[in-house]
């Protein structure tokens, strides 16, 4: 009897979604879909607003990465006036990301997946969360919160507050680095790195025995997609775009991000919220070609940002790169864990050696200009993966039309390929095992998710799952 499995909702995760996990009659899984269950409509409400408010306005769209959306939004307005910004407020906008992607990938990595990764996917579901790591290891517990609290203290050093700071504009920025938050920072650099290179051994060790996971937590062939700086180094606030395929060749390179239209096309599934961006060229991958290497299907991301570049660009980070690559091109959505705490190392590094530089205490912060154009798009890479903006605007400078295209739902069509694969390894039949559960879930956390544009949800949220037949009668059900 034919029957579907349904995760409802997805926990440790930002925002609602549910799984769907459809069985045969033998109670093989056939399919498996992710669905976002909640509707944001930013695009649409903020027409008829002037384009000026939209960094301060996106900045709520999420309350875990809002530096993305107000450095993103305001670069579209940087090309809405047609102005090129100081130097000094290029640089502090940098600075704010990299504090930005240290703090969420903090909180991805030991907030919401190390309780699985230390604990065991099989541990008491009761005491797999965050606070049950801090009673089984409550160095590296603290250690996280900490490092977590060092990327926020940089946004709030440089925008007033930790979370949707008002501080990019169009144009550049409001204020510089001051005295204080200078020392402060510089203060807390040796902690943080002595966190993430413990952090880097503790997790390399353990893939020793995570290895059955990274085997089949979405390892699979795709294409990967993310910004390069002009000599192919990582890079996180402007630049170009590359494609790489699964064996890493570049397939596409040195692309105008404002010409994403010409080779990115915006599917919509029926049963989801989220959209499914895929690559022009190869196609979109529905269910005839849903296997087939050649597909649109890209992975956008920390492990997407690791494939695509030539190097990170700083000496310890580019010695854990080359370690990370050892055995070729990265395809197992597990590793977008390992490639978080590269990314951490990363911007500790760039953060260190930005510091001494005059411009970061800068008076001349922002151009100033009127409207000289009426469409711009701008692009970036949220902790997340690459995120654009796209507003058109009248005359008077109010918006007439706005496009978002979140790094989440770039990964939509490869996380329902990642939960279908989890699916299919672990579940046969009609019974309902926790463990499993945790890792069809596990499999979507990889991705780190952002889908409600609030804030996290950390530790046990309710879950009610049903087996239900295809005549309607509920076969089993699990509480949370």
């Amino acid at each position: 009897m034919a029957s579907r499995i349904v995760i409802d909702p997805v926990t440790r995760i930002e925002g609602h979604a549910k799984i769907s996990i459809y069985l045969d009659d033998q109670g093989e899984v056939t399919d498996a879909r992710f669905h976002v269950t909640e509707f944001r409509g930013f695009e649409k409400f903020c027409e008829g607003r002037p384009f000026w408010e939209m960094p301060a306005i996106t900045a709520r769209v999420c309350g875990i990465c809002p530096v993305s959306h107000l450095l993103t939004s305001a670069k579209v307005g940087d090309r809405l006036l047609a102005v090129q910004i100081p130097p000094a407020a290029e640089k502090l906008r940098r600075l704010m990301n990299l504090g930005q992607i240290i703090q969420s990938h903090a909180l991805s990595f030991f907030h919401l997946s190390s309780p699985d990764l230390l604990l065991g996917w099989e541990s008491d579901p009761a005491q797999r969360n965050l606070f049950g790591l801090m009673a089984v290891e409550p160095e590296l517990a603290r250690s996280g919160i900490r490092l977590r609290q060092f990327g926020q203290k940089i946004i709030e050093h440089l925008g007033g507050r930790k979370i949707h700071p008002s501080w990019a504009v169009p144009g550049g920025v409001r204020s510089h680095l001051s005295d204080i938050g200078k020392a402060e920072i510089r203060g807390q650099l040796p902690e943080a790195r002595t966190t993430i290179l413990k952090t880097l051994e503790r997790f390399k060790q353990l893939l020793a025995d995570l290895e059955r996971e990274a085997h089949i937590f979405g390892n699979f062939p795709s294409l990967f997609m993310a910004l390069v700086a002009p000599d192919g180094g990582w890079e996180h606030y402007d630049g170009q775009l590359r494609f790489v395929d699964s064996g890493g060749n570049i397939i596409a390179d040195r692309l105008d991000p404002s010409d994403y239209p010409k080779f990115l096309g915006e599917a919509v599934q029926p049963d989801s919220y989220l959209k499914s961006p895929y690559y022009k060229p190869l196609g979109y991958p529905d269910q005839a070609q849903h296997c087939r290497l050649e597909s649109g299907l890209y992975r956008v991301g920390p492990l997407a940002r690791l494939n695509v570049c030539d190097r990170l660009g700083t000496p310890l980070a580019d010695q854990e790169l080359q370690i990370f690559r050892q055995q070729g091109t990265v395809n197992s959505s597990f590793f977008y864990h390992y490639a978080r705490l590269i990314e951490i190392l990363t911007c500790i590094e760039r953060i260190e050696s930005a510091l001494d530089d005059p411009d970061l205490q800068s008076e001349h912060l922002r151009g100033r200009a009127d409207v000289n154009q009426q469409e711009a798009i701008g692009v970036g890479e949220a902790p997340r993966g690459t995120l654009f903006h796209h507003y058109k605007i009248d005359e008077t400078g109010l918006l007439t039309q706005v496009n978002l295209i979140i790094a989440t739902g770039q990964n939509n069509l490869a996380m329902n390929r990642t939960v279908a694969q989890i699916a299919r390894h672990y579940i046969h039949g009609r019974e309902i095992p926790e463990p499993m559960l945790n890792r069809v879930e596990a499999g979507i956390r990889a991705f780190d998710p952002c889908l409600s544009c609030s804030t996290h949800a950390a530790g046990q949220m309710p879950l009610q799952l049903q087996l239900v037949g295809a005549n309607g009668e509920i076969l089993d059900q699990v509480f949370r």
